[in-house]
Formats: C-alpha cells, structure tokens, sequence
C-alpha cells in the first residue's frame, strides 16, 4: 500500500528549486574529484546526525578519529562516532532498496552499543517526551511486514525520489523497527536513497541543517503522527535538502576544483566550436581573468585551438 502523502504546490515547487540546484551543481562542478570536501562533509555528517542523539564529540574530535588519533571522552560517543565512520566510509555499498542492507547498515552502526544489532525489535516501543507519551510504535510482530512493505515502495519507479527519500525517512520513523538508533537510520537511509539517483548527496551534509532545527524536525513528526500522513514532513525534508543545496553551491566547493579538472570536464561536454563567454556559463562562478588563464592553458595542453582575436575569438576542441 502506498504510504498516506498529499503532493501539493509546495512541494512540487521545492522539487523543481532542487532539481534546478542538482543541474547546476553537476554542470559546473565536478564533485568526484573532491576528496578532501567528501572527508569534510563526512565529519560535519556524523558530528550532526550523533549530535541529535545527544553525542558530546566535537567535530575536531570525530576528524581525530578519522586519523586514528587518541581522543578523550566518554566511551559511548567514541563507539558512535567509530561506527558512524564505517557507515559513511561504506555507503556507497548499500542497496537502497534492500532490507538487507538496511540491517547491515545498522548492524554497523549500533554495533557494541545495544543487544541485538541487525535486528528488528521484538517489543513494544514508545518515544516519550517529559512526561507525555509522544508516540506508540505498532506492535513487534507487525515491524518486520511494515519495513518489508515500505521497502517495496522504494522499488516503485513511478515516484519521485525526491520524495520517495522523505516518505520513507516518516514512515520508518513511525514504524520504529528498532530498539535504538531509528532517527540516526532514518537520516542515514534518506541519503543512500537520494545518493541512488543524484551522487551528490554524498558530498552533502544536509544533516547539519536538521540539527540546526532539531525541535522544528521533531514538531513535524509529531503533527504528522497525529495527522496521519507526511505531508508536511516532506514540505520540511524538501526545505532542509534545498537549503543544503543552496549553501553547497556557495561555499567551499567550487575551490576543490583545479583548472585541469575544469578543462577536462568542458572536452567532455563536446562542445565544438566556443567563447569564453561559452565557458563561463559552464563554470558560473569563475572570473572572467581565471576563465581567460584556463582557455590559455587549453591552448598549451592541445584541448583547444583558436580563431578570431580579442572579442572575436573562437575555440574549437582539437580533434586530432
């Protein structure tokens, strides 16, 4: 059964900013040759997601860890923070339309922290919130049937990923299917479901974001629960993964990106005959003088030879 969603406008206009980022981002960057804003947005992803969990590790300490360096703090959040780096390392080798991958996803993720790790729950759970009961989990005995449903969802291909990510991040939220570690699972699957489609949310760590409005994160899940659809869960997840977006293309990214990189990413376009007006539209956020250097060293490396002079001037890809 199709989980309960109404696409309103939205919704739909967030789709289409994002789409629109994603474009861009692709065409003017090229992200794969980027380790070092992987690693980056690796510690700032772990640092946020464990943060919500009420992790104390400072995003210095995680990069410490990463290097294999001594930290000091307690043992718990040091468990946490080893296991998230052998869940974000892997991530690109989980299935995101598999359960099986899902409970080896948190196999890793709780190992050494619960009892049975791997495992869907096999009691009742609930979330309380002070003294109110917040939200009652479906019984154990039904868990194992609502995720192998939902992940049947996933394998649907007549749903937008987009928003097939923020179904299922509500829908596993509320079925619960673990004792520990759902809202960091819930999290960690919304990005290898995204991941399947667009390869840039790797590099991005939209999570941040959600720790930055945790009580707003949680508020919607709350109304949605009472609700009965997630609706507005998917207006809020679209707004954090459209801001996220918005900041990758303004910060640090663009000076990952080294002139070699740009000219071998432009002869791939195929773009035979071009200006440099041509070029900068590629690369929206280089100077005019950066764009002028890159096509001189095209010229040198053989990538482009050249017609016309000053503002008349063509380049053409060397097809010898």
């Amino acid at each position: 059964m199709k989980p309960p969603y109404e696409l309103n406008s939205k919704i739909l206009e967030y789709v289409s900013s994002i789409s629109e980022k994603i474009g861009e981002i692709n065409a003017s960057f090229i992200v794969e040759t980027a380790p070092s804003l992987r690693k980056q947005n690796q510690i700032k992803t772990i640092h946020a997601s464990l943060q919500i969990e009420g992790n104390t590790l400072t995003e210095q300490q995680i990069k410490a860890i990463i290097e294999n360096k001594r930290v000091l703090g307690p043992s718990k959040d040091i468990q946490e923070v080893q296991n998230a780096i052998k869940v974000y390392e892997a991530i690109s080798s989980y299935k995101f339309d598999s359960v099986k991958s899902f409970l080896k996803a948190h196999n890793t993720l709780m190992a050494g922290l619960i009892e049975r790790p791997g495992k869907f729950r096999n009691k009742g759970v609930g979330i309380v919130k002070g003294s109110q009961v917040e939200h009652i989990a479906p019984p154990a005995e039904n868990v194992t049937s609502l995720m192998n449903n939902l992940f049947d969802y996933l394998k649907k291909n007549d749903e937008i990923t987009l928003i097939k990510s923020c179904v299922f991040h509500y829908e596993m939220e509320f079925i619960h299917p673990f004792i520990d570690g759902n809202g960091r699972m819930g999290r960690l699957w919304q990005t290898i479901i995204l991941m399947s489609k667009y390869p840039v949310f790797q590099y991005l760590p939209f999570e941040t974001l959600i720790s930055k409005s945790q009580e707003e994160y949680y508020k919607v899940l709350s109304i949605c629960d009472k609700s009965g659809n997630s609706t507005l869960f998917i207006e809020y997840m679209l707004s954090v993964i459209n801001n996220a977006l918005k900041e990758l293309l303004s910060n640090s990214i663009a000076i990952t990106i080294t002139q070699n990189d740009r000219l071998q990413y432009f002869c791939s376009l195929k773009k035979n005959s071009f200006s440099r007006k041509d070029y900068m539209q590629v690369f929206k956020q280089l100077s005019s003088a950066s764009a002028s250097r890159d096509l001189k060293a095209g010229i040198e490396k053989r990538l482009f030879i050249k017609s016309g002079d000053k503002r008349l001037t063509t380049y053409h890809l060397n097809k010898v």
